[in-house]
């Protein structure tokens, strides 16, 4: 049995025989109150992973913007341009739903 980290989208993603992924259970990032409004920065096109590490010191939280805005974007990585909105959860926030 595979296990991924806390900060991994594959953590709630059970592994059929001892060695692959099953489906893709979501790992949801609801919307909060004090998420914060961003327009995405020419620096941080198609790399939301730098973005991450940026806010939150972890790179491996790109997948946290595509989940927190997925009605905004629907590829993770190309749908991630300078001048689109998203809503960034705050670090602390983001750290109690995960378990950080």
């Amino acid at each position: 049995m595979a296990n991924y980290s806390s900060n991994s989208p594959w953590k709630s993603t059970k592994v059929r025989n001892g060695q692959y992924l099953d489906i893709l259970s979501i790992r949801p990032i609801p919307a909060e109150a004090d998420d914060i409004p961003y327009v995405i920065e020419v620096q941080y096109t198609h790399r939301p992973d730098l973005l991450a590490y940026d806010l939150y010191g972890d790179q491996n939280l790109w997948w946290v913007f595509a989940q927190r805005n997925i009605n905004t974007l629907k590829d993770p990585v190309f749908d991630f341009e300078a001048g689109t909105q998203i809503y960034l959860p705050k670090g602390g926030n983001l750290k109690r739903l995960l378990g950080l």
